[in-house]
């Protein structure tokens, strides 16, 4: 992950924000090894405590998360998970030069590579047909179309606190981009600059619709948006939610016919 961040190319100063949640293996120590060596361009905040909350798993890894984010101070904010790692040395030029050049969108993504930790065959994160732009309402419609590692968005949470509702959400990813969604439009850059590694340990192992309790507390942040919305989609988000109902409603089911 360093490594694809630390070879970007670009024309404007970046740094690179990192952190280690109490791992117990040689993460941090190679993290330290590289901000020694790259000096004034990697902030490392390796914590000696797990920040959690260790429960319910869904959460886990969310404080250092946060805390990450409120840590970027530049005018745009790209990330990329530790199991991650960007492709394209041009990927943050390209990606600023889109948004400079565009005021009215708050982000913008792209293609990635999809590979399996079992030998499952890779794939591309995006379909030929990705639309080039899209709007808060197509995640409402609960589409989820940008790997996370693809993001670069306009550094909203610099001036603003987190919503209310942000911390009661699972699915991080899911509200930390509805919150940049609302301040406007999302580009699709149709390029493959990174990879998108999944393995049996990740979290999309646990944010699935196979765990009920997953699927009830994202029922109810789809709830939760729609109230700090103002109601304005609140068809879309009503549908949205239905949808997570009759799938709850199929645990109780199972669970009648056992």
């Amino acid at each position: 992950m360093l490594e694809g961040a630390l070879m970007q190319q670009t024309d404007f100063p970046f740094e690179i924000v990192i952190g280690d949640d109490a791992s117990t293996d040689s993460s941090p120590t190679i993290i330290q090894k590289y901000s020694d060596n790259n000096p004034g361009r990697i902030r490392a905040f390796l914590h000696s405590e797990n920040q959690g909350p260790k429960e319910p798993r869904e959460f886990a890894g969310r404080n250092n998360v946060l805390q990450l984010l409120k840590a970027c101070k530049g005018e745009y904010v790209a990330l990329c998970e530790g199991d991650d790692y960007w492709t394209d040395p041009l990927k943050l030029q390209k990606q600023v030069d889109f948004l400079d050049n565009n005021p009215d969108f708050s982000m913008c993504h792209h293609n990635m590579l999809v590979t399996y930790e079992d030998g499952s065959p890779e794939h591309f994160f995006n379909k030929p047909d990705q639309k080039r732009i899209s709007t808060i309402e197509d995640l409402l419609e609960d589409k989820w179309f940008m790997a996370t590692a693809s993001w670069l968005y306009r550094n909203h949470f610099l001036n603003h606190d987190f919503a209310e509702w942000h911390s009661k959400a699972a699915a991080g990813d899911w509200a930390i981009m509805l919150q940049i969604a609302a301040q406007g439009k999302l580009g699709y850059i149709p390029e493959t600059m990174g990879v998108y590694r999944k393995h049996s340990a990740g979290l999309s192992n646990i944010h699935t619709h196979t765990n009920q309790n997953f699927l009830a507390n994202r029922k109810q942040m789809f709830e939760n948006v729609d109230e700090w919305l103002d109601y304005k989609y609140t068809d879309t988000i009503q549908k949205t939610v239905a949808r997570y109902d009759e799938q709850l409603s199929a645990f109780g089911k199972i669970g009648s016919s056992n």
